[in-house]
């Protein structure tokens, strides 16, 4: 055949399910795809990133399970400064074990997405609440769809794994980054992610704990990259291990990083509301004052009126920062993309980009 000649299932670089060609695709041509597919699968380095803190009684399983479900990953402990045996056992467990000093999450994570360098990877936590035979039908699903992030939905196993607390702050957290971002994710804060090396090498990893989460899901959505929800079983902690969430603290930083993602990612929005808030109030002070003027011609409470003019000079002060910001910001997503559309995406070595 000549080399100029190409097959034109060969310029497909979605999957058949997203662009539709199943009902005019051939027998044969799926087996084509089915067994490139499994090729692919063989030869992806497959990376599984387990950040761990005083995780002695769990991270040994979390390995073997791992590496049970997808025996041609390599799995990686991060340890965050733990007091117990986790390196221990991690290491006996055969996992590549490393250190990072600076205490938090997010700075685990940040550590991770920098040294290693993989195709596929799994980012779990190591308590052994998240369910490791899901890997390889999500790593599949990546892979075949060509998407950039898989999210672990939890669909927990008992009632004391998710406790009622947790859930209700995650479906509040979920729908307050929704509703700017858009309505593509349904579990905000899930630990379970199967993330593309596309992803992984764009993301600037800004926060230092638990918020690690909502950095995670904001990027995809404000870059938007394609991704996916896949149903996992969520259960709780055996008995010896001890959570490091705190519901009250950690769920007031997540709710701080939110404000901030929505200041940064959608400044006009954000300053919208500081403006509808400083204008409302500017012209509820100053109502009582015009209608005395009306009346009787004098403005005695001159403190109030002046209160008001400079609530509202704040208002439309604050609107014009949105403006600019959001110019600012559309350039700075524009840099972001580029950078991101730089790096191959996850079917690009199927067909031979």
């Amino acid at each position: 055949m000549p080399q100029a000649e190409v097959h034109f299932r060969d310029q497909i670089p979605l999957s058949d399910k997203y662009l539709g060609y199943n009902s005019r695709m051939s027998e044969v041509e799926r087996i084509e795809r089915r067994a490139a597919s499994g090729r692919d699968r063989r030869s992806t380095r497959i990376a599984i990133l387990v950040p761990c803190f005083n995780e002695e009684s769990t991270i040994g399983t979390v390995i073997d399970d791992f590496r049970r479900a997808i025996p041609e990953s390599v799995v990686y402990v991060y340890d965050n400064n733990s007091t117990d045996r986790t390196i221990e056992v991690a290491e006996e467990h055969g996992a590549i074990v490393r250190t990072e000093l600076m205490q938090g999450k997010g700075h685990v994570v940040r550590r991770m997405f920098a040294d290693i360098e993989a195709d596929v990877f799994i980012l779990v936590d190591g308590d052994d609440t998240y369910d490791a035979a899901a890997a390889p039908a999500m790593v599949s699903e990546l892979l075949d769809n060509g998407l950039d992030m898989i999210t672990g939905r939890r669909i927990e196993t008992s009632t004391e794994a998710y406790r009622f607390g947790h859930r209700f702050g995650n479906k509040l957290l979920t729908s307050l980054v929704s509703a700017p971002f858009g309505r593509r994710v349904s579990d905000l804060l899930s630990g379970y992610r199967v993330l593309s090396r596309r992803f992984v090498k764009s993301f600037p990893v800004l926060s230092g704990g638990f918020e690690i989460e909502t950095e995670l899901t904001v990027h995809a959505l404000e870059l938007g990259m394609p991704q996916a929800e896949v149903d996992t079983h969520y259960k709780e902690r055996p008995e010896d291990s001890e959570s490091k969430l705190n519901t009250y603290r950690d769920g007031a930083r997540i709710l701080r990083t939110i404000i901030v993602l929505l200041k940064e990612e959608r400044p006009l929005a954000f300053f919208s509301v500081v403006f509808a808030v400083l204008a409302t109030v500017s012209v509820l002070l100053s109502v009582p004052i015009i209608i005395e003027f009306i009346e009787t011609g004098l403005v005695p409470r001159f403190p109030t009126a002046i209160l008001s003019t400079g609530l509202m000079v704040l208002a439309f002060l604050a609107l014009a920062c949105g403006f600019v910001l959001d110019t600012v910001t559309r350039g700075r997503r524009e840099l972001k993309r580029l950078s991101y559309l730089r790096i191959p995406g996850p079917d690009a070595r199927r067909f031979g980009e």
